[in-house]
Protein backbone atom coordinates (compact mmCIF):
# COMPACT_ATOMS: atom_id res chain seq x y z
CA UNK A 1 0.00 0.00 0.00
CA UNK A 2 1.18 3.49 -0.52
CA UNK A 3 2.08 5.73 2.05
CA UNK A 4 -0.46 8.46 2.20
CA UNK A 5 0.69 11.86 3.28
CA UNK A 6 -0.29 13.04 6.67
CA UNK A 7 -3.64 14.84 7.16
CA UNK A 8 -2.74 18.91 8.31
CA UNK A 9 -3.76 19.84 11.44
CA UNK A 10 -7.30 21.11 11.84
CA UNK A 11 -8.88 23.56 14.12
CA UNK A 12 -12.22 22.43 16.24
CA UNK A 13 -15.04 21.61 14.26
CA UNK A 14 -18.31 20.14 15.74
CA UNK A 15 -17.77 16.11 15.67
CA UNK A 16 -20.88 15.89 14.09
CA UNK A 17 -20.33 18.52 10.50
CA UNK A 18 -19.47 16.90 7.54
CA UNK A 19 -17.13 19.45 5.26
CA UNK A 20 -19.60 20.63 2.32
CA UNK A 21 -16.89 20.92 -1.03
CA UNK A 22 -17.97 22.87 -3.71
CA UNK A 23 -16.38 21.65 -7.21
CA UNK A 24 -16.71 24.37 -9.71
CA UNK A 25 -14.58 22.79 -13.02
CA UNK A 26 -15.98 20.76 -15.96
CA UNK A 27 -17.24 17.37 -15.34
CA UNK A 28 -16.86 14.42 -17.80
CA UNK A 29 -13.78 15.45 -19.56
CA UNK A 30 -11.00 12.66 -18.54
CA UNK A 31 -8.10 14.59 -17.08
CA UNK A 32 -10.43 16.40 -15.06
CA UNK A 33 -11.84 13.14 -13.97
CA UNK A 34 -8.59 12.17 -12.47
CA UNK A 35 -8.28 15.29 -10.56
CA UNK A 36 -11.31 14.67 -8.79
CA UNK A 37 -10.60 11.02 -8.37
CA UNK A 38 -7.68 12.44 -6.21
CA UNK A 39 -10.21 14.80 -4.44
CA UNK A 40 -12.71 11.76 -3.64
CA UNK A 41 -9.89 9.78 -2.45
CA UNK A 42 -8.51 12.06 -0.17
CA UNK A 43 -11.61 12.91 1.38
CA UNK A 44 -12.66 9.41 2.10
CA UNK A 45 -9.34 8.37 3.74
CA UNK A 46 -9.78 11.56 5.96
CA UNK A 47 -13.82 11.54 7.12
CA UNK A 48 -15.49 12.31 3.76
CA UNK A 49 -17.02 15.48 2.70
CA UNK A 50 -20.22 16.53 0.80
CA UNK A 51 -19.30 18.37 -2.69
CA UNK A 52 -21.42 20.75 -4.35
CA UNK A 53 -21.55 20.93 -7.88
CA UNK A 54 -23.55 22.03 -10.78
CA UNK A 55 -24.92 18.99 -12.90
CA UNK A 56 -25.88 20.11 -16.09
CA UNK A 57 -23.69 23.16 -16.52
CA UNK A 58 -20.84 21.91 -19.19
CA UNK A 59 -18.16 24.83 -18.45
CA UNK A 60 -19.66 26.53 -15.36
CA UNK A 61 -19.03 29.58 -13.92
CA UNK A 62 -17.58 29.73 -10.59
CA UNK A 63 -20.21 33.16 -9.88
CA UNK A 64 -22.49 30.19 -7.93
CA UNK A 65 -20.29 29.77 -5.46
CA UNK A 66 -21.03 33.12 -4.00
CA UNK A 67 -24.01 31.95 -2.90
CA UNK A 68 -23.30 28.25 -1.73
CA UNK A 69 -23.31 27.31 1.43
CA UNK A 70 -20.22 25.64 1.78
CA UNK A 71 -16.71 25.34 3.75
CA UNK A 72 -14.10 25.50 0.71
CA UNK A 73 -14.36 24.79 -2.91
CA UNK A 74 -11.92 24.11 -5.63
CA UNK A 75 -12.23 26.10 -8.58
CA UNK A 76 -10.87 25.98 -12.40
CA UNK A 77 -9.86 29.70 -12.79
CA UNK A 78 -10.10 30.27 -16.86
CA UNK A 79 -10.52 34.13 -16.92
CA UNK A 80 -9.48 37.41 -15.08
CA UNK A 81 -12.98 37.33 -13.84
CA UNK A 82 -12.79 34.09 -12.09
CA UNK A 83 -9.84 35.35 -10.46
CA UNK A 84 -11.67 38.35 -8.98
CA UNK A 85 -14.74 36.44 -8.14
CA UNK A 86 -11.98 33.47 -6.52
CA UNK A 87 -10.51 36.49 -4.08
CA UNK A 88 -14.00 37.89 -3.13
CA UNK A 89 -15.22 34.57 -1.45
CA UNK A 90 -15.86 34.13 1.86
CA UNK A 91 -14.66 30.71 1.72
CA UNK A 92 -11.27 28.85 1.50
CA UNK A 93 -10.88 27.98 -2.12
CA UNK A 94 -7.76 25.83 -4.11
CA UNK A 95 -7.67 26.66 -8.32
CA UNK A 96 -6.90 23.80 -10.22
CA UNK A 97 -6.79 25.88 -13.51
CA UNK A 98 -3.47 26.96 -15.21
CA UNK A 99 -4.96 28.91 -18.35
CA UNK A 100 -4.69 32.21 -16.42
CA UNK A 101 -1.98 33.49 -14.27
CA UNK A 102 -2.89 32.08 -10.70
CA UNK A 103 -1.57 35.20 -8.83
CA UNK A 104 -2.56 35.02 -4.78
CA UNK A 105 -5.10 32.47 -5.25
CA UNK A 106 -3.65 29.21 -3.41
CA UNK A 107 -3.19 27.21 -6.68
CA UNK A 108 -2.26 23.54 -7.22
CA UNK A 109 -0.55 23.18 -10.78
CA UNK A 110 1.30 20.74 -13.14
CA UNK A 111 4.72 21.97 -13.23
CA UNK A 112 4.56 22.79 -16.59
CA UNK A 113 7.89 24.37 -17.15
CA UNK A 114 9.04 21.02 -16.27
CA UNK A 115 6.53 19.55 -18.74
CA UNK A 116 8.10 21.51 -21.44
CA UNK A 117 11.55 20.98 -20.34
CA UNK A 118 10.70 16.86 -20.81
CA UNK A 119 9.10 17.15 -24.22
CA UNK A 120 12.94 19.34 -25.66
CA UNK A 121 15.46 16.58 -23.85
CA UNK A 122 13.35 13.89 -25.44
CA UNK A 123 14.05 15.51 -28.63
CA UNK A 124 17.13 16.28 -27.84
CA UNK A 125 17.90 12.51 -27.12
CA UNK A 126 16.74 11.20 -29.98
CA UNK A 127 19.36 13.69 -32.01
CA UNK A 128 17.12 16.79 -33.44
CA UNK A 129 18.64 19.52 -33.19
CA UNK A 130 15.92 21.24 -35.23
CA UNK A 131 12.80 21.83 -32.47
CA UNK A 132 9.64 23.70 -32.42
CA UNK A 133 6.42 24.69 -30.33
CA UNK A 134 2.84 25.06 -31.60
CA UNK A 135 0.61 26.24 -28.90
CA UNK A 136 -2.20 28.42 -27.74
CA UNK A 137 -1.50 32.21 -25.82
CA UNK A 138 -2.47 30.70 -22.12
CA UNK A 139 -0.47 30.94 -19.22
CA UNK A 140 0.00 26.86 -19.01
CA UNK A 141 0.68 27.28 -22.82
CA UNK A 142 3.36 30.40 -22.30
CA UNK A 143 4.62 28.39 -19.41
CA UNK A 144 5.22 25.31 -21.64
CA UNK A 145 6.77 27.00 -24.14
CA UNK A 146 9.70 28.68 -22.21
CA UNK A 147 10.63 24.94 -20.48
CA UNK A 148 11.15 23.94 -23.99
CA UNK A 149 12.80 26.94 -25.55
CA UNK A 150 15.20 27.45 -22.28
CA UNK A 151 16.16 23.04 -22.81
CA UNK A 152 16.82 23.72 -26.66
CA UNK A 153 19.10 27.28 -26.05
CA UNK A 154 20.87 25.40 -23.56
CA UNK A 155 21.85 22.35 -25.79
CA UNK A 156 22.44 24.42 -28.67
CA UNK A 157 19.09 23.69 -30.53
CA UNK A 158 17.04 26.05 -32.63
CA UNK A 159 13.63 26.39 -31.84
CA UNK A 160 10.92 28.12 -33.54
CA UNK A 161 7.29 28.47 -32.10
CA UNK A 162 3.66 29.27 -33.11
CA UNK A 163 1.27 30.83 -30.76
CA UNK A 164 -2.21 30.86 -31.42
CA UNK A 165 -4.59 33.75 -29.57
CA UNK A 166 -7.09 31.32 -28.17
CA UNK A 167 -10.07 33.38 -29.98
CA UNK A 168 -9.00 32.57 -33.34
CA UNK A 169 -11.16 30.85 -35.65
CA UNK A 170 -10.03 26.91 -36.63
CA UNK A 171 -9.68 28.21 -40.12
CA UNK A 172 -7.66 30.69 -39.82
CA UNK A 173 -5.23 28.37 -37.45
CA UNK A 174 -4.81 26.12 -40.19
CA UNK A 175 -3.25 28.26 -42.52
CA UNK A 176 -1.18 29.43 -40.33
CA UNK A 177 0.24 26.55 -39.02
CA UNK A 178 0.56 24.74 -42.66
CA UNK A 179 2.61 27.96 -43.33
CA UNK A 180 4.86 27.43 -39.99
CA UNK A 181 5.21 23.68 -41.14
CA UNK A 182 6.53 24.55 -44.54
CA UNK A 183 8.98 27.58 -43.25
CA UNK A 184 10.45 24.31 -40.69
CA UNK A 185 13.99 23.08 -42.12
CA UNK A 186 13.08 19.18 -41.25
CA UNK A 187 13.84 16.50 -39.47
CA UNK A 188 12.28 18.86 -36.69
CA UNK A 189 10.65 17.19 -33.15
CA UNK A 190 7.64 19.67 -32.34
CA UNK A 191 5.96 20.44 -29.11
CA UNK A 192 2.18 20.73 -28.99
CA UNK A 193 1.01 22.24 -26.00
CA UNK A 194 -2.07 19.75 -25.51
CA UNK A 195 -2.55 16.70 -27.47
CA UNK A 196 -5.41 18.28 -29.55
CA UNK A 197 -2.91 20.82 -31.05
CA UNK A 198 -0.47 17.87 -31.80
CA UNK A 199 -3.43 15.99 -33.61
CA UNK A 200 -3.58 19.41 -35.74
CA UNK A 201 -0.23 19.35 -35.88
CA UNK A 202 -0.24 15.93 -37.44
CA UNK A 203 -3.05 16.53 -39.81
CA UNK A 204 -1.54 19.70 -41.29
CA UNK A 205 1.31 17.36 -42.15
CA UNK A 206 -0.91 15.53 -44.31
CA UNK A 207 -2.03 18.21 -45.83
CA UNK A 208 1.18 20.01 -46.69
CA UNK A 209 2.93 16.65 -47.39
CA UNK A 210 5.07 16.23 -44.84
CA UNK A 211 5.75 12.83 -43.26
CA UNK A 212 5.27 12.17 -39.78
CA UNK A 213 7.47 10.58 -37.90
CA UNK A 214 10.53 10.98 -40.58
CA UNK A 215 9.97 14.88 -41.43
CA UNK A 216 7.94 15.73 -38.60
CA UNK A 217 7.93 14.33 -35.47
CA UNK A 218 4.99 14.95 -33.12
CA UNK A 219 4.52 14.83 -29.22
CA UNK A 220 2.14 16.85 -26.87
CA UNK A 221 0.65 16.89 -23.14
CA UNK A 222 -2.22 15.11 -21.50
CA UNK A 223 -2.16 11.45 -22.86
CA UNK A 224 -5.66 11.72 -23.89
CA UNK A 225 -6.20 7.94 -25.18
CA UNK A 226 -9.01 9.10 -27.67
CA UNK A 227 -6.87 11.63 -29.35
CA UNK A 228 -3.83 9.83 -28.97
CA UNK A 229 -4.74 6.56 -30.42
CA UNK A 230 -7.16 7.42 -32.99
CA UNK A 231 -5.62 9.89 -35.23
CA UNK A 232 -3.68 9.40 -38.54
CA UNK A 233 -0.32 8.54 -36.34
CA UNK A 234 -0.83 8.02 -32.61
CA UNK A 235 0.68 10.17 -30.70
CA UNK A 236 3.45 10.60 -27.90
CA UNK A 237 2.74 12.36 -24.88
CA UNK A 238 3.47 13.49 -21.61
CA UNK A 239 1.63 12.13 -18.79
CA UNK A 240 0.91 14.26 -15.95
CA UNK A 241 -0.16 13.54 -13.03
CA UNK A 242 -3.86 14.38 -12.25
CA UNK A 243 -4.55 11.93 -9.38
CA UNK A 244 -1.76 13.57 -7.70
CA UNK A 245 -3.06 17.05 -8.03
CA UNK A 246 -6.63 16.17 -6.84
CA UNK A 247 -4.88 14.71 -3.93
CA UNK A 248 -2.77 17.64 -3.09
CA UNK A 249 -5.34 20.46 -3.75
CA UNK A 250 -7.63 18.44 -1.72
CA UNK A 251 -5.01 18.41 0.79
CA UNK A 252 -4.43 22.19 1.06
CA UNK A 253 -8.43 22.82 0.99
CA UNK A 254 -8.44 20.70 4.27
CA UNK A 255 -5.61 23.04 5.91
CA UNK A 256 -6.95 25.98 4.66
CA UNK A 257 -10.95 24.97 6.14
CA UNK A 258 -8.73 23.89 9.61
CA UNK A 259 -7.54 27.63 9.08
CA UNK A 260 -3.82 27.01 7.56
CA UNK A 261 -2.39 30.37 6.27
CA UNK A 262 -2.70 30.79 2.50
CA UNK A 263 0.49 29.40 0.73
CA UNK A 264 2.45 32.35 -1.22
CA UNK A 265 2.68 30.62 -4.42
CA UNK A 266 1.05 27.60 -6.01
CA UNK A 267 2.22 23.98 -5.07
CA UNK A 268 3.58 22.57 -8.52
CA UNK A 269 3.22 18.87 -9.32
CA UNK A 270 5.82 17.01 -11.79
CA UNK A 271 4.94 14.78 -14.59
CA UNK A 272 4.97 11.19 -15.15
CA UNK A 273 6.77 10.21 -17.82
CA UNK A 274 6.95 10.33 -21.61
CA UNK A 275 4.35 8.02 -23.52
CA UNK A 276 6.02 6.76 -26.78
CA UNK A 277 3.88 6.53 -29.62
CA UNK A 278 4.73 6.32 -33.68
CA UNK A 279 4.08 10.21 -34.15
CA UNK A 280 8.56 10.10 -32.64
CA UNK A 281 9.10 6.65 -33.54
CA UNK A 282 11.95 8.26 -35.86
CA UNK A 283 15.52 9.45 -35.76
CA UNK A 284 16.78 13.24 -36.84
CA UNK A 285 18.19 11.77 -40.76
CA UNK A 286 19.04 14.81 -42.97
CA UNK A 287 21.60 12.53 -44.98
CA UNK A 288 19.03 11.30 -47.98
CA UNK A 289 20.97 7.83 -48.43
CA UNK A 290 21.13 7.35 -44.70
CA UNK A 291 17.31 8.15 -44.35
CA UNK A 292 16.72 5.37 -47.03
CA UNK A 293 18.43 2.81 -45.61
CA UNK A 294 16.44 3.58 -41.93
CA UNK A 295 13.10 3.88 -43.71
CA UNK A 296 13.82 0.43 -45.26
CA UNK A 297 14.98 -1.24 -42.19
CA UNK A 298 11.79 0.38 -40.10
CA UNK A 299 9.69 -1.06 -42.60
CA UNK A 300 11.21 -4.57 -41.74
CA UNK A 301 11.56 -4.81 -37.83
CA UNK A 302 9.70 -8.02 -37.94
CA UNK A 303 12.69 -9.76 -39.59
CA UNK A 304 16.03 -10.63 -37.51
CA UNK A 305 18.36 -8.88 -39.69
CA UNK A 306 21.61 -7.23 -38.23
CA UNK A 307 24.39 -4.74 -40.01
CA UNK A 308 25.11 -6.87 -42.90
CA UNK A 309 21.36 -6.54 -44.63
CA UNK A 310 22.04 -2.61 -43.93
CA UNK A 311 25.78 -3.05 -45.85
CA UNK A 312 23.63 -5.24 -48.92
CA UNK A 313 20.74 -2.77 -48.85
CA UNK A 314 23.21 -0.25 -49.72
CA UNK A 315 25.92 -1.59 -51.66
CA UNK A 316 28.65 -0.69 -49.29
CA UNK A 317 31.71 -2.19 -46.73
CA UNK A 318 31.07 -2.55 -43.13
CA UNK A 319 33.57 0.52 -42.46
CA UNK A 320 32.33 2.67 -44.96
CA UNK A 321 28.91 2.74 -43.40
CA UNK A 322 30.11 2.97 -40.09
CA UNK A 323 31.74 5.86 -40.55
CA UNK A 324 28.88 7.52 -42.55
CA UNK A 325 26.03 6.42 -39.50
CA UNK A 326 28.43 7.63 -36.57
CA UNK A 327 28.94 11.18 -39.09
CA UNK A 328 24.96 12.07 -39.61
CA UNK A 329 24.02 10.09 -36.05
CA UNK A 330 26.45 9.73 -34.07
CA UNK A 331 25.64 6.25 -33.63
CA UNK A 332 26.95 3.29 -35.20
CA UNK A 333 24.28 1.09 -37.56
CA UNK A 334 23.89 -1.41 -34.93
CA UNK A 335 23.01 1.28 -32.11
CA UNK A 336 20.26 2.43 -34.89
CA UNK A 337 19.14 -0.76 -35.43
CA UNK A 338 18.47 -1.44 -31.25
CA UNK A 339 16.75 1.89 -30.89
CA UNK A 340 14.21 1.45 -33.61
CA UNK A 341 13.85 -1.93 -32.03
CA UNK A 342 13.48 -1.32 -28.69
CA UNK A 343 10.91 2.02 -29.85
CA UNK A 344 8.93 -0.66 -31.80
CA UNK A 345 8.60 -3.01 -28.71
CA UNK A 346 8.28 0.39 -26.13
CA UNK A 347 4.85 0.92 -28.28
CA UNK A 348 3.98 -2.69 -28.39
CA UNK A 349 4.34 -3.46 -24.81
CA UNK A 350 0.85 -1.46 -24.15
CA UNK A 351 -0.76 -4.13 -25.75
CA UNK A 352 -1.52 -6.55 -22.34
CA UNK A 353 -2.80 -9.13 -24.86
CA UNK A 354 0.60 -9.89 -26.37
CA UNK A 355 3.47 -11.81 -24.80
CA UNK A 356 6.39 -10.65 -24.11
CA UNK A 357 7.87 -13.48 -26.67
CA UNK A 358 5.43 -12.10 -29.68
CA UNK A 359 6.20 -8.54 -28.79
CA UNK A 360 10.52 -10.13 -29.28
CA UNK A 361 9.19 -11.84 -32.66
CA UNK A 362 7.61 -8.66 -33.84
CA UNK A 363 10.74 -6.44 -32.98
CA UNK A 364 12.88 -8.53 -35.08
CA UNK A 365 14.86 -9.65 -31.83
CA UNK A 366 16.34 -13.41 -32.10
CA UNK A 367 15.18 -14.55 -28.77
CA UNK A 368 13.59 -13.28 -25.57
CA UNK A 369 17.08 -13.09 -23.81
CA UNK A 370 18.36 -10.49 -26.14
CA UNK A 371 15.43 -8.69 -26.15
CA UNK A 372 15.62 -8.21 -22.45
CA UNK A 373 19.32 -7.45 -22.51
CA UNK A 374 19.03 -4.88 -25.37
CA UNK A 375 15.49 -3.31 -23.66
CA UNK A 376 16.92 -3.07 -20.54
CA UNK A 377 20.01 -0.80 -21.93
CA UNK A 378 18.38 1.55 -23.51
CA UNK A 379 15.12 2.30 -21.11
CA UNK A 380 17.03 1.07 -17.68
CA UNK A 381 14.02 -1.53 -16.94
CA UNK A 382 13.55 -4.89 -18.72
CA UNK A 383 10.55 -5.25 -20.91
CA UNK A 384 8.33 -6.89 -18.12
CA UNK A 385 9.05 -3.86 -15.53
CA UNK A 386 8.54 -1.58 -18.37
CA UNK A 387 5.25 -2.82 -19.40
CA UNK A 388 4.31 -3.40 -15.46
CA UNK A 389 4.74 0.00 -14.67
CA UNK A 390 3.20 1.48 -17.59
CA UNK A 391 -0.01 -0.17 -17.07
CA UNK A 392 -0.18 0.13 -13.57
CA UNK A 393 -2.88 2.49 -12.79
CA UNK A 394 -1.58 5.65 -11.08
CA UNK A 395 -4.01 5.28 -7.58
CA UNK A 396 -3.67 4.21 -3.81
CA UNK A 397 -5.06 1.45 -1.80
CA UNK A 398 -7.57 2.65 0.86
CA UNK A 399 -8.61 0.09 3.53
Amino acid sequence: MKKLPPRPPKKAFDSTHRPVVGIAFTQGLARLEKMRQGIVDYAKEHGGWTFLFKPEIIGPSIDWLKHAHADGAFVFMLTPKDRQVARALAMPVVNLGAHIAPGTIPSVLTDNRRIGRMAAEYFLGLGFRQLGFYGANTWYGRERRAGFADAARQAGAECKSLIESVSSSSPEQQRRLEHWLRELRPPVGIMASIDMRAAMVVDACARTGLRVPDEVAVMGVDNDQFVCEQGLVPLTSIVRNEWKLGWEAAAMLDGLMAGAKPPRKPVFVEPVRVEARKSTSTLPVTDPFLARLVAEARANLDKPFGVEWLMARGNCSRRWLEMRFHATLGRTPLEVLNLMRVGRARDLLGDASLSLSDIARQCGFTDSRRFRLVFNKHMGATPRQYRRDRLRAPAVAIE
